[in-house]
């Protein structure tokens, strides 16, 4: 060792730390760049045989049954469905990697702009859901998880366990039925009521796709309180259906962190309770629940097609849907790509925010 490493030691370990540092941080982003790529050929992989192992004719929704032999081979000659399928599946691939979903036959517009029409309905109706069941799932839980064995904690879980029980159609119709048609609390399906749609359509700058937001900031309120008049109800049945999956997992969270020796330490020093349990124990709850939070709004993105069809949604589900009865395939497998990729993304996000808010995971 040199003089100058007694004086400065931290000066050679830092050489060290970036000359191997940087070799590492270059290696896991290739790998994590190799693993996202393998998912997204999966995706594509399973989409594509899918949508040619289901037992419909997409040449028949083109040409209808009653087309010659003639025109069903030139329709089938001029869809590629002709060629072999590994053929077809490269074309598909270089297809989605331009940005070329198709275009649909049920629209007669290119999917990707049907997508782009009908997605932020669904992110608005997901997100909104996913606000209700943290509000309510979090503070549920942890009160669920203080009162273990007591009245609160039965009412809780009974709650929690309906929302997991009760099919999402019949609760939706049942809702429909309760609020909407019986106490008129609610507006009805759809997304606004026909006369504040005309008005969105030529007052409302489109910004975000959301009704809600994009009516805000153009200031046309009457378009804004009708809006949230419609997205009330399928927002609160999502919303049920996610608080009943957060308050669960918090509470199971939550009993770990009770039964630590840090907040038994805690306790003996005084700490006042409600900062022992909503600071510390709920603080380092926090960190596989921010994973659960995450991927459950994921299921809502993905999982809000019979919610979208109940309550006449003009979402991704519901495009998906009809897409379906259509047997156009170009729409289906655009949206379920989409939807895909956002679960994907969604899964990063949650690994993301997994190493920032625990740096042991680092």
């Amino acid at each position: 060792m040199t003089p100058a490493d007694i004086e400065n030691p931290r000066g050679p370990r830092r050489a060290r730390f970036g000359s191997s540092g940087l070799p590492r941080v270059m290696k896991r982003a290739a790998g994590f760049v190799f693993s996202l790529a393998i998912t997204l050929f999966g995706l594509l992989l399973v989409t594509f045989l899918i949508a040619r192992v289901v037992p419909l004719d997409p040449v028949l929704a083109v040409v209808g049954d009653r087309a010659t032999q003639a025109q069903y081979e030139a329709a089938r000659e001029a869809m590629g469905l002709d060629r072999p399928l590994p053929v077809q599946f490269v074309e598909y691939v270089g297809d989605v990697v331009t940005g070329d979903l198709g275009r649909s036959n049920l629209t007669s517009r290119p999917v990707t702009e049907d997508i782009r029409r009908a997605f932020p309905a669904t992110l608005e109706l997901a997100t909104l859901a996913t606000i209700i069941g943290v509000m309510l799932g979090i503070p549920a839980g942890v009160i669920g998880a203080v009162n273990q064995g007591r009245w609160p904690d039965h009412i809780i879980r009974v709650v929690g366990l309906l929302g997991y029980s009760m099919p999402v159609f019949w609760l939706g119709l049942v809702a429909l039925l309760i609020f909407y048609g019986q106490l008129g609390w609610t507006a009805g399906p759809g997304r606004l009521d026909v006369s504040e749609q005309f008005t969105y359509e030529l007052e409302v700058a489109r910004r975000t796709g959301s009704v809600i937001i994009d009516s805000a900031l153009s200031g046309a309120w009457d378009v804004f309180r009708n809006a949230l008049a419609h997205v009330v109800l399928p927002a609160g049945v999502l919303g049920y259906f996610s608080m009943a999956y957060i308050s669960r997992m918090t509470r199971s969270f939550m009993l770990e962190q009770l039964g630590q020796e840090y907040v038994t330490a805690a306790r003996v020093k005084g700490v006042p309770e409600w900062r022992v349990v909503w600071v510390h124990a709920l603080g380092n709850a926090m960190v596989p629940l921010i994973t659960v939070i995450v991927l459950s709004y994921a299921g809502l993105l993905e999982g809000s097609v019979l919610t979208e069809t109940v309550f006449a949604w003009p979402g991704l589900g519901l495009y998906i849907t009809q897409a379906l009865f259509a047997a156009d395939f170009n729409a289906v497998l655009g949206g379920t790509l989409v939807i895909g990729a956002m679960f994907i993304v969604l899964n990063l996000l949650s690994d993301i925010l997994y190493t920032i808010v625990d740096p042991r995971a680092r």
